[in-house]
């Protein structure tokens, strides 16, 4: 593949993005616990805060400052529900260079002070996502993706793990907002996996479970009812560090993908397949 630099200009689209994500995460720690305002979205379930508002909008100036004819499509600029974000993603993949922006991933976790959220940002290339940046302001864990170039987090490579069954495998899992079709069909996926991995977890961060994922700390990540925004920085970081992202049927990973699978390629096959008994692909 051709340099990023050069696809892009003489600005390093990557640099960008990492300052970006460094900014505002820095912003949204300095207002852990001091949010102004608080409101729901799809579901009682489903919050925003100004604070997840506030951000998006730093990260916007930022890129556009360097990139002003590129698009932007951020979480919080789409209404919320499934068909919004769809055509929301229809309309933006006609895009040369789409930056998709997650400000805070994890603000129920943000607004309940769990330390478990991230600024997730991604750059696609006519639809292909060549770099994804995710930072953890509270560990001050910066994970950085460039297509054909590998990951990083602190500057040292990340390799997905060694586990090669499900049964000695950590698997992360999400209770999804959406109450009608996404959260039960997880719960088939979990009360599977429950019983068939070594153990499972939901820390509340699609962006932070695949940079897990991408670090080796966890062997896969499941969930039904993902966006865009959620998901196409760390897929990025997931591929790049040798694993494998597709959707819960086995197709590979598109920004289209709604319904994830990630894991380190050894356990891939199993977890599908274990999905698929449970009737939890989400798949009609």
């Amino acid at each position: 593949m051709e340099p990023i630099d050069n696809v892009v200009g003489s600005k390093s689209p990557t640099a960008v993005a990492i300052n970006s994500a460094s900014k505002a995460g820095e912003w949204i720690k300095s207002r852990l616990g001091m949010y102004k305002q608080l409101d729901t979205k799809l579901s009682p379930q489903d919050l925003v805060t100004d604070v997840d508002k506030g951000a998006e909008l730093m990260i916007r100036k930022l890129i556009l400052t360097h990139f002003p004819d590129h698009d932007i499509l951020g979480e919080e600029g789409v209404p919320p529900g499934a068909a919004a974000s769809e055509a929301a993603l229809a309309k933006a993949r006609s895009s040369e260079y789409l930056w998709i922006v997650d400000p805070v991933d994890g603000t129920t976790n943000f607004v309940h002070g769990f330390p478990f959220f991230c600024v997730s940002i991604a750059l696609a290339h006519r639809g292909e996502v060549i770099v994804g940046v995710i930072y953890d302001p509270l560990r001050d864990e910066l994970f950085v993706a460039e297509k054909g170039k590998g990951a990083y987090v602190h500057g040292n490579p990340t390799r997905v793990s060694e586990d090669a069954e499900l049964s000695g495998s950590v698997v992360a899992v999400g209770f999804n907002p959406d109450r009608q079709f996404a959260l039960p069909t997880n719960m088939k996926g979990i009360n599977a996996l429950a019983l068939q991995t070594r153990s499972i977890r939901a820390g509340g961060s699609a962006a932070l479970h695949l940079a897990y994922v991408a670090a080796g700390r966890l062997s896969g990540y499941y969930e039904v009812g993902l966006n865009a925004w959620d998901v196409a920085a760390g897929a990025l970081l997931v591929k790049e560090s040798g694993g494998i992202v597709t959707d819960t049927t086995g197709n590979p990973y598109d920004l289209g993908v709604r319904h994830l699978v990630a894991t380190n390629g050894k356990i891939h096959g199993e977890l599908l397949q274990s999905l698929k008994d449970a009737g939890a692909t989400g798949m009609q």
